[in-house]
Order: C-alpha cells, then sequence, then structure tokens
C-alpha cells in the first residue's frame, strides 16, 4: 500500500537508465515487507492502494501511465485528444507493440481491458462512460454521458488499473484465474515463477517497445519482519529492502554500505471508526471521537517512527493533491481529551474494542493505543496480513475502529471516490494518522523509505540500479517515514 513510489523508483531505474550493455544481465533481488497476492497480478482488481503497481510497471503497460518526470505519459498510446465538448477521448494505439506472447496489442484489447475492469473506481466509471469504441486498428474511443474533467486522473494515473491492457485472446482461453497464475502482459518483465508467500521471479523482456531493461531477473521476496529484511541487506541477499522504521531505521544510517533513502509518495493512513454509525457505541458520540485525535502526539510518534521525515496531516488527501482543503490541525492534548471523555459520560474511560491494523503496521497502531490508554480509551490489537486486512475492509468484516491508509495517485476526487464516496470502503468520519508530504497530482508526494541499491556520487540526483552483485555497489536500504498522523472527528 505505501511502498508504490519507492518500487516504481527502483523499477523506473531499470528501464530508463541507460544500459552498459546490449542484453540484460544480473540478477536484483527485492525484500519486500508485504506477501504479494495473485490478484495484484490483474489490472482488473486493482484496489485503491499502492503495492498492486510493483506488479503493474513490472508486468504491464498502460495507455497512459506515469512515469519520472510526467504525470501522464504516453505509453501505449502515442497520443490522445479530447473533443472540444468533453465527451470525447480519443486514443492513437502505438504500432508493433506486442503481448509477451508474442500477440500484437490491440484496439480491441483496450476495450476489452476496460470493460472488464472491476477495480475501486469501477462504479465511477461506469455511472459516466456512455460507450467505448473501436475505430479501427489503431484508434479507440471513450464516449462520455457528460464532461468529466477528471476522467484522465483516473484512466491514465496509477489512481485506478482501469488503463492497463491485458491481451483479449490469451486472457478469454485462460479465465481469470488462469491469469492470475501466469499472467501475460506487455511490460518490461515477464512473468517466470511465483511461489505465494515466499517469492515472484521476473526475466526481462527484451523486446519491450520503450527500450530494453538493463537487468535481466528480478526477484521479489516476501519477507514480512523487518529485522530479517535488514539482515537480508547486510549478507548481501537483497539489493532492494522496503519499510524501515525507528530503531532498525537507525541502525541502518550506522551500517557501512547501506544507504538510508526517503522516497516520496502520496500516502496517508487513518483511523476509521466503523461503529460510530451505531448510536449505542461510545464512537457514535463526536466528542469521544475528537477526544481519540487530541489523544495522539503526532509528532513524537514521527520522531520514534519515522525519524521525523513524515509531515503530519489533517486530511486523508494528501495536501499535494490538486483540490485539497488543507485542514487545521489537533495539537496533542491529553487534558482536554479525558474532559471530553467526561462530558461524554466516561468519566473512568471505557472498554473501546479492537484496533485493527495491517500487520506491517502494527508497531504504529500499537503506539496509538498506548496514547488512548492514559486518557482511557483501552483497546485489544489485532493485526492481519495485509491482503487479507484489505479485503476484510472492502466485505465489512471488520469493525470498531481500523488503521487504514492509501498510497494510491490521483488527486482529490479519486482519493474521495476510494474512500468516503464508495459505503464499501470507509466514510468521512476518520483521523488521519500523519502523511508525509506530496505536491500537485504530479506526484512529489508523500515521503516515504525504502532499501535500494545504488552506485555512483552520492550528489548524483539520477537513480540507478547497482550493476548487480558487483563488489563496487553500494546496497542502500531506504526508511519509510510512511505512518501518518490523526485529524478529522
Amino acid at each position: 500500500m505505501r511502498i508504490f513510489l519507492a518500487s516504481l523508483v527502483v523499477l523506473l531505474s531499470f528501464v530508463n537508465v541507460p544500459a552498459a550493455v546490449a542484453s540484460p544481465e544480473g540478477q536484483m533481488s527485492f525484500a519486500l515487507q508485504v506477501s504479494l497476492a495473485p490478484v495484484w497480478f490483474d489490472p482488473a482488481e486493482t484496489t485503491s492502494t499502492s503495492v498492486p503497481f510493483i506488479v503493474l510497471y513490472a508486468v504491464h503497460d498502460a495507455l497512459v501511465k506515469a512515469m519520472p518526470g510526467q504525470p501522464m505519459a504516453p505509453s501505449l498510446s502515442e497520443s490522445w485528444s479530447v473533443s472540444r465538448d468533453g465527451l470525447v477521448y480519443e486514443f492513437v494505439l502505438r504500432k508493433g507493440v506486442k503481448f509477451h506472447n508474442g500477440e500484437p496489442v490491440t484496439t480491441e484489447d483496450v476495450k476489452f481491458s476496460f470493460e472488464r475492469y472491476r477495480g475501486t473506481a469501477a462504479s465511477a466509471f461506469k455511472a459516466r462512460i456512455a460507450a467505448v469504441e473501436v475505430v479501427d486498428a489503431q484508434r479507440v474511443r471513450f464516449r462520455l454521458k457528460q464532461p468529466w474533467p477528471d476522467f484522465m486522473t483516473y484512466y491514465g494515473t496509477p489512481a485506478t488499473g482501469a488503463g492497463w491492457i491485458v491481451p483479449k485472446k490469451y486472457l478469454e482461453k485462460v479465465g481469470d484465474e488462469g491469469f492470475k497464475r501466469a499472467p501475460i502482459g506487455a511490460g518490461p518483465y515477464k512473468f517466470v515463477a511465483f511461489n505465494p508467500g515466499v517469492e515472484l521471479v521476473l526475466e526481462a523482456n527484451e523486446q519491450y517497445w520503450r527500450k530494453t531493461p538493463s537487468v535481466k531477473t528480478l526477484v521479489f521476496r516476501a519477507v514480512p519482519d523487518s529485522s530479517t529484511r535488514l539482515a537480508m541487506l547486510k549478507r548481501g541477499e537483497a539489493d532492494v529492502a522496503f519499510t524501515f522504521r525507528g530503531v532498525l531505521a537507525e541502525e541502518v544510517r550506522r551500517t557501512p554500505g547501506l544507504t538510508l533513502k526517503a522516497v516520496a509518495a502520496p500516502v496517508t493512513e487513518w483511523l476509521y471508526f466503523a461503529e460510530q454509525w451505531d448510536p449505542k457505541s461510545p464512537w457514535s458520540d463526536r466528542r469521544v471521537r475528537l477526544a481519540a485525535n487530541l489523544a495522539i502526539d503526532r509528532q513524537a510518534l514521527n520522531e520514534a517512527e519515522t525519524l521525523g521525515l513524515s509531515r503530519v496531516t489533517a486530511s486523508i488527501i494528501p495536501r499535494g493533491f490538486d483540490f485539497a482543503w488543507p485542514a487545521p490541525l489537533y495539537e496533542y492534548d491529553a487534558a482536554r481529551a479525558k474532559r471530553l471523555l467526561a462530558e461524554a459520560g466516561y468519566p473512568n474511560g471505557f472498554d473501546a474494542g479492537t484496533l485493527f491494523s495491517d500487520v506491517l503496521y502494527a508497531p504504529v497502531a500499537e503506539t496509538i493505543a498506548n496514547y488512548f490508554r492514559p486518557v482511557g480509551i483501552r483497546m485489544v490489537l489485532q493485526p492481519i496480513e495485509r491482503a487479507g486486512f484489505f479485503k476484510a475492509v472492502q466485505e465489512k468484516r471488520v469493525r470498531n475502529v481500523i488503521l487504514i491508509g492509501s498510497g494510491a495517485l490521483g488527486n482529490a476526487a479519486t482519493r474521495l471516490e476510494a474512500w468516503v464516496a464508495r459505503a464499501a470502503r470507509t466514510s468521512t468520519e476518520a483521523i488521519p494518522t500523519s502523511r508525509i508530504s506530496g505536491a500537485r497530482w504530479r506526484p512529489r508526494p508523500t515521503r516515504r523509505t525504502v532499501a535500494y541499491c545504488s552506485s555512483g556520487s552520492s550528489g548524483s540526483s539520477t537513480t540507478r540500479p547497482c550493476s548487480p552483485r558487483s563488489g563496487n555497489s553500494r546496497r542502500s536500504a531506504r526508511t519509510d517515514p510512511e505512518w501518518r498522523s490523526q485529524a478529522w472527528a
């Protein structure tokens, strides 16, 4: 969820940095903080989180997608145009592009891929798109029911997976589940093998239209434990590791040969009070929610967990997104939190039930619970593995209080559509749990930490992968200030 831009920076460096040799060579190994789920291999099921794009950017390709310096770069589509009335978008397909199985990418694939999309923004597209028309072998046309200025933000950025193209013939042959077992795309890397819960192996697509990748093999290993990821870096078993916080982040900084880096990403994390709509629940009282808000010292949490690299926010919408409202911040005030609970009828506090979280961010959830306890809000933690966590949230199988977040790109509209407008997910009464900065939708978003392999001078502004397993390369670990702060009550 919070690793997208970190991953994107590394993967794109493989694709865009001029190769020293004509053919791909070597291997890059990534130690991921999450287990990659098969559902993330299919663009049609992309959720409003960043993790699926690790796979999408490697295996698949989109008509239009974010690239370094270009928030909407022409990709499988070499160009697009909009009618003067804003009702028709026409894309011109790039000639000669093929999927990994050798089949050409066609306008029929574009139409098919969009019509099977059932991810986060499916209802938004259904409500606004009248038809998708194949004009000819090179042109496909989207007809809107009414002007929709955000169409390209939804379709042409990582706000959704709707613009990523899959092969119609192959998918109809193997079916949805078969496609997840052996995905075929048009991206810079081909699927080789997947061992659930262990690793994903990809191999360079030497026919990739943009350029031949520099690195031959990418290996993504699932390593949920942060200490183990760090140990792998030290032993040279991983070139890239993600998400280090607190004591481990400091250790990375002190370790020769490792470099801790913060990467921009539009990540916000917040508390959702799922029981607030129940009049019998303490959370239905705004004073109780406000007390929870005031009970957390966000800046202290920022310093402890992310070495001060995060930026406290008061909204689930990154402040750098277009149309974001700079909501005023709440100050830490434990004394006032206690008074509010007393006014609400809980002078001795109350047992607040379960605080659910993604297992990766259980330490943050625990810290929040520890802030709650002195003011009288007593909670029990229940971490859940990431894929299961988001599925449970989507299906409303977790209740009470949920620590949740999103790193998906887009603008204020896409974030609200995914997490507020869609009742299936969350609603407006939430406490944003801190966030790392952003910049306009052209993402200069939130800061984030990653371990990555780099070489060259430290002053260089260009991200480069190390020569695979070379003796003079420096393995680098990037910290992850990707946790957030709290607001709305």
